[in-house]
């Protein structure tokens, strides 16, 4: 039977406060083989039973069930919309599915609301909450009611007592001067006939905030600011619209100070009952005021919020040498905790949370540099209460107890992760622990990185949407769960924190530009932008998003973003060689001199490397998007620069000037070796890796392409030989070492325990994660067509090894779940696959000498590997090897 399982809108299954029209998809199932759409049929109406229908598409013949565009459809603001899909396929015609979307406020010109502040210029140096609140009366019946709202600082919206939504730390970080985004809440269940109350609790987050190792504040701004707009529609047909203004008014909130960093102090006995109710309120109440800002740089945001994700609960508490009494959670996380206790007036709940404990067992908060990750309750009253920070979080798996009435038990302690609200889309599992305990890290570390923007750390004082790491770590995280909003909203940042001719941001948002000068560390003078592997995130995950999700929209939006990156590369080269300011090169590889961060490979090569890499990237984007004219300049420029760097970086000899493990990676993997040369470069690194005992000491260029420049050219044995080192420096030495996510150094913390160095040492930091990468695409098998991405075609080519019995790899796609899954018995294998329904797969089997059971299929010897073309359906393979 077939069946519409789901519809997708921008790749999500629920949109609220879009501005634009989405994309359309649909997850088809069917008990048969073979299947490809032949036709569907798209509708969109203003109500349920679609008799007010504002789209009719009519049967398309056509096998497009992703990034399915209505044209025509002129959409209104603060509106549901009703959507119903239809598909025929092999004989067969699917029942309508239906879903509906709500839009946002269309054209910024409709906002008629004002920002409006509790605070002073005299608060900027504080980070105090805040109330704001009005009552309002509703003149009959409701039909319907939409809120759009945001904040200058973080918020959480209220009507009639009652918190709206479940999203956390809103409106999230942007470059909020070029790009805030707004939520959108369906309210119509909130209010009340006659009387009503709406409000929001306001804090600094990291608007007003100390924010970046520079610990500046007020990065944005000088005081928080609330701004709403919501549309009542009445069941006569009339509509009446309610916003900010200074008819409303503010209080102090019992939040008495709140950062990202410091954590948060709170005082029930300021607390104000019913404050956001209708009626009398007690409580201290002012006028507020309006703030300017600009409304031509709001954003509607219909997903891709954070929330609370994950619980955990605490796993014991005990008492360390030094005789601190500790919650160990057994997972290290971002996110709260919830606390339960019962207390009387002035009793105090306080937590300081921490990732490790040091060599002794003891609290270890070294690493957090200046950051506080404090959480603090003063009681009002006798009773009990559960308690959580609002607008902060932490990086942590232990916290600290320094205050609790009563004796705490584990049960009075919950955590719960924080991240941006995506679905879990990957998955692996291998015969080996080890590897599994990776794939866990790996994971965990996205998570906790996660909040908003792509982090390089969620604890101590930084905390800082580094662009290299986003980079190199896109791949992974793309197959790990659905980014793709959580990136599309995070590279309009990219690009709007883009030098005029084009430069790119080392951290977005960028906190770094102009600032620099009052810095006395090593950045001082050296520049903020610009940096080879950083900035082209500004290609690559653009790039990695198409082949992911097979959407065009996301190379059309950074079109410009790229083109100027490029631009900017190209400008500021000598002769092709491209380099500028500060580099971080090969970041913290172990091949660095002693007491540097900067690896051993020459930055004059990494960065034409990339230069080269970026530039042939934009060519095939070019061309995917018939931009002719771009993809015949650029490809020249691709060409003089790939020839510049073969020219410059190997002898006449084939060997390469640079003997490090990075620079031969790069060279291979970017497609940089002359073909001639390709061999003895191979070789060379082989001798290299040889010559460090089978290990990597690689940093941030080299190591997500290790594995792969050794697979992709005959030595997929040395590849799975350097995934399963487990001494150091290793990816399974972290795991041997009880890591529950990636750390950012190797030996984060060294075999007697005692750490690497506390400046820079956070034990949450997914970069090193990207092998991920090769895990899922060689390991597991599962690679993108790039004629037919986001895997509309399937190469399915697992590569079997590094001992193990079994690897399981499977990927919810845009079409449905893609599976590998291999066993290995020695003389023979067994492959079972799964092709998604409307898609067709190509099926390799590595080392086969003879098919034994094709289950349907007609395997060919092409030379390379024993394959077969497959449609949709599940499939069992056994062969000889």
């Amino acid at each position: 039977m077939l069946k519409i399982t789901k519809i997708l809108m921008d790749y999500e299954i629920s949109q609220v406060g879009i501005t634009h029209i989405p994309q359309f998809g649909w997850i088809l199932e069917s008990d048969k083989r073979d299947v490809m759409q032949d036709s569907y049929e798209l509708e969109i109406a203003l109500d349920d039973v679609f008799t007010e229908k504002v789209y009719v598409g009519g049967k398309v013949e056509s096998d497009a069930s992703a990034q399915v565009l209505p044209e025509g459809l002129t959409l209104r603001s603060q509106t549901r919309y009703f959507v119903r899909v239809r598909v025929t396929a092999a004989g067969e015609e699917t029942e309508w599915a239906e879903t509906s979307f709500v839009t946002g406020i269309m054209d910024n010109s409709e906002w008629k609301a004002e920002f409006v502040s509790a605070e002073e210029e005299a608060d900027k140096d504080n980070s105090k909450g805040t109330y704001v609140r009005r009552t309002f009366a509703l003149k009959g019946k409701v039909k319907e009611a939409y809120a759009s709202t945001t904040a200058l600082g973080l918020y959480n919206f209220y009507i009639n007592g009652r918190k709206v939504g479940n999203d956390e730390l809103t409106p999230g970080w942007t470059s909020y001067r070029k790009h805030l985004c707004y939520q959108t809440y369906d309210v119509t269940e909130y209010l009340n006939e006659g009387e009503n109350a709406m409000g929001a609790i306001l804090g600094a987050g990291w608007y007003k905030g100390k924010m970046g190792f520079l610990e500046v504040r007020n990065n944005y701004g000088t005081r928080t600011a609330f701004l709403a707009q919501m549309t009542v529609r009445y069941e006569d047909g009339t509509e009446e619209v309610f916003v900010t203004d200074e008819s409303w008014t503010g209080a102090d909130a019992p939040i008495v100070f709140a950062e990202i960093y410091d954590g948060e102090i709170y005082d029930a006995s300021m607390e104000i009952p019913g404050w956001s109710k209708a009626g009398d309120v007690s409580g201290t109440w002012r006028p507020v005021s309006s703030v300017e800002f600009s409304k031509d740089v709001l954003a509607g945001q219909g997903s891709g919020k954070v929330a609370e994700m994950d619980e955990v609960r605490a796993k014991r508490i005990f008492t360390t040498p030094q005789g601190d009494t500790v919650i160990d959670f057994g997972q290290n996380m971002t996110g709260h905790i919830h606390v339960k206790a019962y207390g009387k007036p002035g009793d105090v709940i306080e937590l300081h949370c921490f990732e490790v404990l040091d060599a002794a067992g003891n609290v270890y908060l070294d690493n957090l540099r200046g950051a506080k990750e404090s959480m603090k309750y003063t009681f009002a009253k006798e009773g009990e209460v559960e308690y959580t920070t609002t607008f902060t979080f932490m990086g942590f798996q232990y916290a600290k107890i320094v205050s609790y009435p009563g004796t705490p038990e584990v049960e009075n302690f919950t955590a719960y992760t924080l991240h941006t609200r995506m679905n879990q889309t990957g998955r692996l599992e291998f015969s080996n622990p080890d590897l599994n305990q990776l794939a866990h890290n790996i994971l965990w570390g996205l998570k906790g990185n996660f909040v908003d923007v792509p982090t390089d750390c969620p604890q101590r004082n930084e905390r800082l949407g580094w662009t290299g790491d986003a980079q190199i770590f896109c791949r992974t995280a793309c197959f790990l769960e659905n980014t793709y909003n959580f990136y599309r909203k995070w590279l309009v940042d990219v690009e709007a924190d883009q030098t005029p001719e084009g430069g790119v941001a080392h951290v977005v948002p960028d906190l770094l530009s102009g600032r620099l000068e009052i810095a006395n560390d090593w950045l001082l003078g050296q520049g903020s932008h610009s940096a080879a592997a950083w900035a082209d995130v500004a290609v690559i995950n653009p790039w990695t998003m198409y082949l992911t999700f097979g959407d065009k929209e996301i190379l059309k939006q950074q079109y410009q973003s790229m083109k100027g990156w490029i631009g900017f590369m190209r400008e500021h080269a000598q002769d092709y060689i491209w380099n500028y300011k500060l580099q971080f090169g090969d970041w913290v590889a172990l091949d660095a001199e002693e007491g540097s961060y900067f690896g051993a490979t020459p930055n004059d090569l990494t960065c034409t490397a990339y230069f080269a890499y970026s530039t042939g990237l934009f060519v095939k984007i070019a061309e995917i998007l018939g931009n002719d004219d771009d993809a015949k300049e650029y490809q020249e420029l691709y060409e003089k620069v790939v020839e510049k760097f073969q020219k410059t970086f190997f002898d006449e000899n084939g060997v390469m000037t640079a003997q490090t493990q990075t620079a031969h990676i790069v060279a291979l993997y970017f497609g940089l070796t002359p073909e001639k040369y390709k061999e003895t470069t191979v070789g060379n690194l082989l001798k290299l890796l040889e010559k460090e005992n089978g290990h990597l000491v690689t940093g941030f260029v080299g190591t997500p392409y290790f594995c792969h420049a050794l697979s992709q050219n005959g030595h997929v044995k040395e590849a799975y030989d350097l995934l399963l080192k487990d001494d150091f420096p290793s990816w399974l030495y972290q795991v041997k070492m009880g890591a529950t996510t990636v750390w950012e150094h190797w030996d984060g913390m060294k075999p007697d325990g005692t750490m690497w160095s506390p400046d820079m040492n956070s034990f949450n930091h997914y970069a090193y994660g990207a092998i991920g990468e090769w895990m899922v695409r060689v390991a597991g098998g599962l690679e993108v067509d790039e004629a037919k991405p986001g895997y509309k075609h399937a190469v399915i080519y697992p590569r079997l090894g590094g001992g193990l019995s079994f690897m399981k790899c499977e990927y919810d796609s845009v079409y449905g779940t893609v599976k590998s899954f291999w066993e290995d018995h020695g003389n023979s294998a067994m492959l079972h696959v799964t092709v998604p329904v409307n898609t067709t797969a190509t099926i390799c089997l590595d080392g086969a000498k003879a098919v034994t059971e094709s289950d349907g299929l007609t395997f060919t010897d092409d030379g390379s590997c024993i394959k077969a073309e497959a449609g949709s359906g599940e499939y069992n393979i056994c062969f000889e090897r």
